[in-house]
């Protein structure tokens, strides 16, 4: 019996030790659903240093994770202690909408993004004609935010969390950038994408050189998650996708990470799926498509409002 005691005991602790990062989702979906808009805090596991993976819903997503006991602090704790940087992967105000709308609320802190993004920042929002200026560049900065551009080819550090992070551009559209960034702990790694088209679609060598990057860090059971948007069901035609992805066009894309990774590591890899466009039934239709065809018996999770995630 003590020798069990003493197993269960040890078993328990090496589980708990695997563990490296919190996600929280502040909001999952990708339109209409203005209090449940993509915004994913991640940390690393057990603290509340967090980095928001976007920021369409805030407000809204942190009153939800205390309702379902993920907090046990006051909306204005997570909102000005707990949430130390943001990372924006564009400027559709899915995106963005909730850290413009708590500005005023907000603490001082620093707002990650690539040289695209940051000037669609401080050319369309933050201009006083639609929002004050709560950044410290452009019109009459009240300097609350610090826009800080990233850096396609190395780290960044992430001051107060523990975690840095590298950021890869994408195509949302031929004309229109967005980004996805790689969140690197003691070398462990969480991937997190913004809006993206595939690459066939986009005419575009992005998620290539993205699956290139990452692959190796497959092999060494090094990535503990993806979060991917799968925007629309499979009828959506082609032309009318405007840089999203279809359940067969995830597919498509994870049998090249595949062959560079390998089938046998992606057996069970966690894919977080997020930016489910809410209209009608699409959530769940996207859901079936793609339980019914996983050909590479990928670990799917569909995250729910509020609820921590642990890796």
């Amino acid at each position: 019996m003590k020798k069990y005691i003493v197993f269960a005991i040890v078993f328990f602790s090496l589980m708990m030790e695997s563990q490296t990062f919190d996600i929280v989702p502040l909001g999952i979906y990708g339109g209409e659903e203005e209090d449940n808009l993509s915004s994913y805090l991640i940390s690393k596991h057990n603290t509340n240093r967090f980095l928001a993976l976007d920021a369409g819903t805030i407000n809204a997503g942190i009153k939800k994770s205390i309702e379902k006991g993920t907090f046990s602090v006051s909306r204005d704790v997570v909102l000005k202690d707990y949430i130390k940087a943001y990372f924006i992967s564009h400027g559709h105000l899915d995106h963005i909408s909730g850290l413009i709308i708590n500005s005023p609320a907000d603490s001082k802190k620093n707002v990650y993004a690539i040289p695209f993004v940051q000037d669609i920042i401080k050319k369309h929002y933050f201009i006083n004609d639609t929002w004050a200026n709560f950044t410290d560049e452009g019109v009459a900065p009240i300097g609350k935010y610090t826009l800080k551009n990233l850096d396609t080819q190395s780290y960044t550090e992430i001051p107060e969390t523990g975690l840095k992070i590298k950021a890869f551009e994408l195509s949302h559209t031929k004309d229109y950038k967005s980004s996805a960034v790689l969140v690197n702990h003691n070398n462990q790694y969480v991937l997190y994408f913004g809006d993206t088209g595939a690459d066939r679609i986009e005419e575009s060598k992005d998620l290539e050189i993205l699956w290139k990057s990452i692959a190796e860090l497959i092999k060494k059971n090094s990535l503990k998650a993806i979060l991917i948007e799968v925007s629309f069901p499979n009828n959506q035609p082609e032309k009318f996708l405007f840089g999203h992805l279809t359940p067969n066009l995830l597919n498509e894309e994870f049998s090249k990470l595949a062959k560079l990774a390998s089938k046998e590591k992606m057996k069970n890899f966690k894919v977080i799926v997020t930016h489910r466009k809410p209209t009608g039934n699409n959530p769940e239709i996207i859901k079936k498509e793609l339980l019914q065809n996983n050909s590479l018996e990928l670990n799917y999770i569909f995250p729910v409002q509020g609820e921590k995630l642990s890796f």
